[in-house]
């Protein structure tokens, strides 16, 4: 399954008959609230295997699915870099 859709589906089990565009901001149209970003993040560590810093909690990693998908993307470059560089 694709970044997207893994988050798209964890986002439909809060967000209930309700389709998320990937381009659609979650914070200005109401869809998600602080306590539900912290759960988003606990998702995002455990569903892709990466650690978030203080760096990555910006509100704009996290306002899309396309925005959290990136973000995912280069955390998980950064880890594949750190293995094929022998953790350097």
């Amino acid at each position: 399954m694709q970044i997207k859709e893994k988050v798209r589906e964890f986002l439909s089990r809060f967000l209930r008959n309700y389709n998320v565009a990937d381009d659609e901001n979650l914070f200005d149209n109401k869809l998600v609230n602080s306590l539900f970003a912290m759960q988003l993040i606990v998702f995002i560590e455990r569903e892709f295997e990466i650690a978030l810093t203080n760096d990555d909690f910006q509100l704009e990693n996290f306002q899309t699915i396309n925005s959290i998908a990136t973000l995912i993307e280069l955390k998980k470059g950064s880890v594949l870099g750190e293995i094929n560089n022998g953790g350097q």
